[in-house]
């Protein structure tokens, strides 16, 4: 008789880890998108980025994808545990092996060194023989959602997180740091995939904050499909010159802007997909 004890170690471990990555996506993506696309649709209209608004089937497109998406990265989070059982790792879970002060440097560092991974792997994406066939699905977003977050072609899921399992044999990391800091990678991805600006206007002229993305920053590399490749700086961008020319100002025409019309002629504002 066939029973959960049959089922080998490795596949358990895979999908229960996709299935958090995927949890963890369609919880932030849905509230953001219930709240912002549904509820307060019309109180947000003047920080929509772009005015038209998705259909159900770009949706449906953008969830599909991310749930593919979920299964490399569950396949990948279980890799790594498997690496971490024989051996091959430099993951701790004694706390006090490397101190609270390495702990959060830790995740910092990771964040940085994704930063610097994701803009030049997402530019290498952007080369002619490998746009159409790595990249475009993710581009098929021309204007998009929440839901876009992990919107990818499975060889981009590969590329996206294969600095991960170099990085856990190399730098002592926490569990708890790395899941920390995938979870601030999913939400600034998310946030940059929102479609709608929420810094305020002075944010992309102050010395300091304006070598952080926004949501614009992004929603404009969708629109045009070059320039803005960053993800959580906007450091790359500036020291290579690839920012879109007239980001700064875009970003201050969305944040100032008084009115936006519903571009939806129908009076129901929870149908949002009848264009």
């Amino acid at each position: 008789m066939f029973t959960l004890h049959h089922i080998p170690t490795w596949l358990v471990t895979w999908l229960v880890s996709s299935l958090v990555v995927f949890s963890r996506y369609f919880l932030a993506s849905g509230l953001l998108f219930l709240f912002f696309y549904i509820l307060k649709r019309r109180s947000f209209l003047n920080r929509k980025i772009q005015h038209a608004f998705p259909k159900a089937k770009e949706i449906s497109f953008e969830i599909k994808h991310s749930l593919y998406t979920s299964f490399i990265f569950g396949l990948v989070g279980a890799g790594i545990f498997g690496m971490y059982k024989i051996g091959i790792t430099r993951i701790y879970t004694d706390t006090s092996q490397f101190g609270a002060v390495w702990f959060a440097l830790s995740v910092i560092l990771l964040i940085f060194i994704h930063d610097t991974w994701f803009y030049w792997i997402h530019r290498l994406m952007h080369h002619r023989k490998l746009y159409r066939l790595i990249h475009l699905v993710h581009h098929r977003s021309h204007n998009p959602t929440p839901w876009a977050a992990l919107s990818f072609h499975p060889l981009e899921a590969v590329l996206e997180i294969a600095f991960l399992p170099a990085i856990v044999m190399l730098v002592p990391l926490h569990p708890i740091a790395i899941i920390l800091f995938s979870t601030i990678a999913l939400v600034v991805n998310i946030i940059g995939h929102l479609g709608y600006e929420l810094m305020p206007a002075w944010f992309v002229r102050h010395p300091l904050l304006r070598w952080v993305n926004t949501s614009t920053h992004h929603n404009l590399h969708h629109k045009y499909a070059n320039k803005n490749y960053g993800l959580y700086f906007n450091i790359w961008d500036r020291l290579m010159d690839t920012n879109h020319l007239h980001y700064e100002d875009i970003f201050e025409e969305t944040t100032t802007r008084e009115d936006f019309p519903d571009p939806r002629p129908q009076p129901n504002t929870r149908r949002i997909y009848e264009q």
